[in-house]
């Protein structure tokens, strides 16, 4: 049954009781809680008995927030909250994609909440990449507008990225140095 944490945003969230150390999902870029690798990792779990978290960033999902308005350092703000808000003890951080990025950063910013780290497809930094791959038309429309579209591979909707998101991008950058884990 989904829940809401307060935070900034209420966030949704799904949690199950068991042994430590929990496993945390942190979803990826226009994600939510509801997608496969988070429902089969919650399956996992219970299964063991050991306790689990996923949840919806702001803007994501069954969150509050305006999806646009989120950014690297946001979203790993609202995980943060809620790994301190809703569990005990160092977890075992799964990050998916975007969320792998973020648990990299959470390892990085607050090790004392981290048992384990597994990453899968983790997109470390990915805000750079996407600037570099811009096209001189998309680069127009992020300067006019603010943002732009693009055609995704994981449904009809065209995914959106800001130019926010792109300078924050900047400002968590985690392959850019030695990171101790």
């Amino acid at each position: 049954m989904t829940q809401r944490f307060e935070h900034i945003h209420r966030l949704a969230y799904n949690q199950t009781s068991g042994a430590g150390p929990g496993v945390v999902f942190l979803g990826g870029y226009a994600s939510d809680k509801e997608g496969t690798k988070a429902l089969y990792l919650e399956d996992w779990a219970q299964r063991r008995g050991r306790a689990f978290l996923r949840f919806d960033y702001a803007g994501h999902g069954s969150s509050d927030g305006a999806f646009e308005a989120g950014t690297i350092g946001s979203w790993c703000d609202d995980a943060v909250s809620i790994i301190k808000g809703m569990t005990t003890g160092p977890q075992i951080l799964v990050g998916s994609s975007m969320g792998g990025w973020i648990s990299l950063l959470i390892a990085r910013d607050h090790p004392d909440l981290v048992a384990g780290l597994v990453t899968i497809a983790a997109a470390p930094d990915f805000t750079i990449e996407l600037e570099n791959s811009l096209s001189d038309m998309e680069r127009t429309a992020m300067e006019r507008d603010g943002r732009i579209e693009r055609v995704s591979g994981y449904g009809p909707e065209p995914m959106i990225f800001t130019a926010n998101l792109i300078r924050d991008g900047r400002r968590h950058l985690i392959l850019n140095k030695p990171l101790t884990l």
